[in-house]
């Protein structure tokens, strides 16, 4: 099987990681992969990948075209590589990526399947005049892929001419798999509550500084440290400030190591207004360290089984955080009891495998002959 992926960037985030994690995947079950990111600014990979992957940055593509006409340019830069590497399937990643895609290879009789990597619905990283273009063409691609049931639901109410959506969650990277898991112990000192994530406005950082300063006087050896870079640092510099706790909260930023982050604290909050599937707290999770969650749209809801594998809070409930922060801040033989569900429940369900099965089920859905695992 011959399949050409299209995706934004490949640099330092969640759908470049795991646009990475299942190219190295589909090459080491033997199926041929072409991997494009079509951001101009690209020319490697921040992701390790196979070396099997036949990594094609589309700015190389990019011959000479009348000025004013960048986007026929790309288009057909896209065309370029499609012919070339004739593949029995295109895949994509990302609306803006989707969308110049199914412009470039209109026509065509190759399935194309293209994937949201937020939800659809309620994020806002696409405007006006691209959600307006994805109406127009996703309904052209053989098959359209979130990550989600809510997503999937919501997609469809909002655009029914879509028909079915399937729904493939991410995988829990092969590599973390060897990573030993987080130790829930009670520290003399300095017991790490973690966040981790892009300092942007819906991640909703200032509401988990809120609800740490209303539980960190009766924790005084716990320290909150969030990890991650963004335009919203000096705002949640200056809300640290303002409840007294800069001395205890901590904004070390971006981490090539988030992994070892994980596994050395002692318990991880995501606050986000929305995710399309926050990697960061499948990974957690997956690390055996014990989480809570908000529940916001979309993902929350299915990694934590309902609330079963990490607590989950209905968003916008500033006191059932504070509560949920409390009950397992004070109690490291729960926090040791739900790490270790957590664990056992998300490397059952994210495994690669499972998830390549998932995406057999999608190409065949869509016509793709597949070879054999």
């Amino acid at each position: 099987m011959r399949i050409l992926f299209f995706v934004g960037s490949m640099n330092a985030g969640g759908a470049e990681r795991v646009a990475a994690a299942l190219a190295n995947a589909w090459v080491q079950d033997g199926a041929e992969v072409c991997l494009v990111p079509t951001f101009l600014g690209t020319t490697e990979s921040f992701y390790e990948l196979d070396q099997r992957v036949q990594f094609r940055p589309l700015k190389h593509e990019m011959g000479w075209f009348p000025p004013g006409l960048k986007p026929m340019r790309k288009w057909r830069a896209i065309r370029k590589v499609y012919k070339a590497f004739q593949p029995d399937v295109v895949l994509s990643f990302l609306t803006n990526v989707n969308v110049n895609v199914l412009l470039a290879l209109k026509g065509i009789s190759t399935p194309i399947i293209v994937c949201e990597r937020t939800h659809p619905v309620v994020s806002q990283s696409a405007d006006v005049r691209l959600k307006k273009l994805r109406t127009k063409l996703y309904p052209s691609a053989t098959r359209v892929v979130v990550q989600t049931e809510d997503a999937a639901q919501a997609f469809a109410q909002a655009e029914p001419q879509l028909g079915d959506i399937a729904v493939v969650p991410n995988p829990i990277a092969l590599a973390l798999l060897d990573q030993p898991l987080a130790a829930a112990v009670e520290k003399e000192h300095d017991c790490q509550l973690v966040a981790m994530g892009r300092l942007v406005p819906s991640k909703q950082f200032e509401h988990l500084i809120q609800a740490f300063a209303m539980v960190a006087e009766a924790f005084p050896e716990w320290t909150l440290h969030i990890h991650g870079e963004g335009p919203e640092r000096a705002k949640l510099e200056q809300r640290a400030q303002l409840v007294g706790l800069q001395e205890r909260i901590f904004l070390p930023g971006n981490t090539t190591e988030p992994w070892q982050v994980l596994g050395n604290a002692q318990l991880f909050a995501l606050t986000s207004a929305y995710e399309g599937f926050p990697n960061v707290l499948l990974e957690a999770m997956a690390l055996g360290l014990p989480c809570v969650t908000v529940d916001c749209p979309s993902g929350p809801k299915d990694l934590s089984s309902h609330g079963h594998d990490a607590v989950l809070v209905p968003a916008d409930d500033p006191a059932a955080l504070e509560r949920a922060l409390s009950e397992l801040m004070a109690d490291s033989r729960l926090r040791g009891i739900l790490g270790r569900r957590a664990a056992a429940s998300v490397r059952e369900r994210f495994s690669m495998d499972q998830i390549l099965d998932q995406w057999d089920h999608v190409f065949q859905q869509a016509g793709v002959k597949l070879t054999k695992r």
